[in-house]
């Protein structure tokens, strides 16, 4: 496929009619809520240089000392096309992309855009972009991208190039633009367009959270107001745009709860709607979201627009990243932390969902990130857990609720940790001048994943599924949840008849023997559960004297992960 690498520099020039003898990909076998993503930093990924991976025993560091993980490492969109295969084999359906727009010079994540309608020619081309897409889709790989409408890049200053900060909603003068060149698309060069408002101070302060700028980039008008709306235009044309150039599946959108809810919801049915005409059904729309679980409904499901002229109602994100799970789950994996949290962060999805439509359980879910904020002290999951840990980590998140994402380096046991955000944003390839890279597949994590990644991509109760936390008993009369840091952690995926129990040791020192609850109307005395990860072998299904609770004894070693099926797999 080749694709026009002429610049362009306004909406105007934008065509979204479907490319012609161009048939978009759309993968009509699996719902969103199917996916096991692999979410990766474009710039630390891999680069244009032929790289052996490199062969040590157990886990791997990232490549990168605190200077040079500063500045751009040099990964592309071509290393990531030549290396596919690594992400495949470990069984990932989907990938998410850090954001690929022409940046800043001094920006190596992208998320201070300079040109939307551009790919940062660091990064590479329009051409390679469409390549990888293209590519990913021959290998039944989606492809995200990463957009940020809530703010630009530092294209412009205010009064004597200072530090500006939010003072009671009060609007500060525009200087001058950075560049006679930037922003683009040209239309975005117009200062009413933006707050101009000074930094966030409190990022939990409404309306300072939407209007205040993020450090030095430029916050846009994200309301309803006629400049508001213009921007929602513009942004809207120029993501179609993406759509259209390079067949993508989905966007991932940074900072939504820096934006209006109508804004948001407008922005995700008018893609939606645009990725229908070109025959793509399932486009895929989740967002940033740290806030409590309450605020998640805000930004999905349907609603009515803020304009008496519009009548219509809009269809906002399909899912979130689940924060509220990322700040809970490492520390019960690793033992430190007893499960209550982790049992009532189930309850709160339960509760929540009701009002999101039919998918409204399956959030992305996550344990590890590139973005930190507000912790003081960043750390990768790796950081402090064992082979075993992370091994136990992403096997929850593939057996458990939601669609999982795992962030690039887990599956190789990366372990960075710092004061600042680069200290967990690690290079897969190294820096030195030696031809190596990170990318083993014969690492036992690695493999490991792998494994379970194949045991739920086949298995239709993984992925559809209801979820049960299931109680747990000494002597087969009392049960009770769980409540002590290092515990036996069970539960259950149902789907019509067909029940999985997946259980964890979440102590790395002493084994554990648990009777654990499972469904009576589905597993009567004398059924079966076999182990089809973790142990060989199978349990039988045993009844109190009453008959009244059915269940199987389980003995697990330290930190070790099973999952059981009461049908042949």
């Amino acid at each position: 496929m080749t694709i026009t690498e002429r610049q362009i520099s306004s909406v105007r020039e934008i065509d979204l009619s479907p490319k012609q003898g161009k048939t978009y990909w759309a993968d009509a076998s699996r719902e969103w809520r199917e996916e096991f993503i692999y979410f990766l930093l474009v710039d630390r990924f891999h680069d244009d240089l032929d790289r052996m991976p490199t062969t040590v025993p157990g886990r791997q560091k990232g490549y990168g000392d605190a200077e040079q993980l500063r500045k751009r490492c040099g990964g592309t969109l071509r290393g990531i096309t030549r290396h596919l295969d690594y992400i495949r084999d470990l069984g990932c359906t989907a990938l998410w992309l850090s954001p690929v727009f022409e940046n800043n010079d001094t920006c190596y994540h992208g998320y201070a855009i300079e040109n939307y309608l551009n790919v940062d020619p660091r990064f590479g081309s329009k051409q390679d972009l469409a390549e990888l897409v293209e590519k990913a889709h021959e290998f039944g790989i989606k492809v995200f991208l990463d957009i940020v409408l809530h703010h630009s890049g530092d294209n412009w200053s205010y009064p004597g190039d200072y530090d500006y900060y939010y003072y009671q909603g009060a609007v500060f003068p525009f200087c001058e633009w950075r560049s006679d060149e930037i922003p683009v698309p040209v239309e975005l060069r117009n200062p009413e367009l933006y707050w101009r408002k000074g930094r966030i101070r409190n990022f939990d302060a409404y309306p300072e959270t939407r209007e205040g700028d993020f450090a030095g980039l430029k916050s846009f008008k994200n309301d309803a107001s006629p400049e508001g709306l213009l921007v929602q235009q513009i942004l809207t044309k120029v993501h179609c745009y993406w759509i259209r150039e390079a067949d993508v599946d989905g966007f991932r959108i940074d900072a939504v709860k820096h934006m209006g809810e109508e804004m948001v919801s407008q922005f995700c049915s008018h893609v939606r709607e645009y990725a229908y005409l070109l025959g793509k059904k399932d486009f895929f729309l989740f967002g940033e979201l740290v806030g409590p679980e309450e605020m998640y409904n805000r930004y999905i499901g349907p609603k009515t627009s803020v304009v008496v002229e519009d009548k219509a109602i809009y269809f906002g994100l399909n899912s979130v990243l689940d924060f509220p799970l990322y700040h809970i789950l490492a520390d019960v994996v690793r033992g430190i932390s007893r499960p209550q949290k982790l049992i009532e962060r189930y309850e709160s999805l339960r509760e929540n969902a009701m009002s999101r439509g039919e998918f409204g359980e399956f959030l992305v879910t996550f344990i590890d990130n590139h973005d930190q904020v507000g912790q003081t002290f960043k750390k990768r999951f790796g950081h402090e857990a064992s082979e075993d840990q992370i091994i136990a980590g992403i096997g929850f998140l593939l057996c458990a609720l939601g669609t999982p994402c795992i962030y690039y380096g887990t599956e190789q046991g990366f372990e960075g940790a710092g004061t600042e955000d680069y200290n967990v944003r690690e290079s897969m390839f190294s820096l030195e001048g030696r031809p190596v890279s990170a990318l083993s597949k014969s690492g036992r994590i690695y493999q490991q994943i792998a494994a379970l990644a194949k045991i739920r991509m086949n298995s239709p109760v993984l992925k559809f599924g209801r979820m049960y936390m299931r109680k747990q008993s000494m002597d087969g009369e009392i049960f009770t949840l769980p409540t002590f840091e290092k515990c036996l952690l069970a539960f259950s995926r149902v789907l019509y008849d067909h029940e999985m129990v997946i259980a964890y040791n979440s102590s790395l020192t002493e084994e554990d023997q648990e009777y654990v609850r499972v469904d009576p109307s589905l597993n009567p005395q004398g059924s079966v559960f076999t182990f089809i990860y973790g142990q060989s072998g199978s349990v039988n299904v045993l009844t109190n004297e009453e008959g009244s609770r059915h269940f199987i004894k389980l003995r697990l070693a330290p930190a070790q992960f099973v999952i059981l099926s009461n049908k042949p797999m």
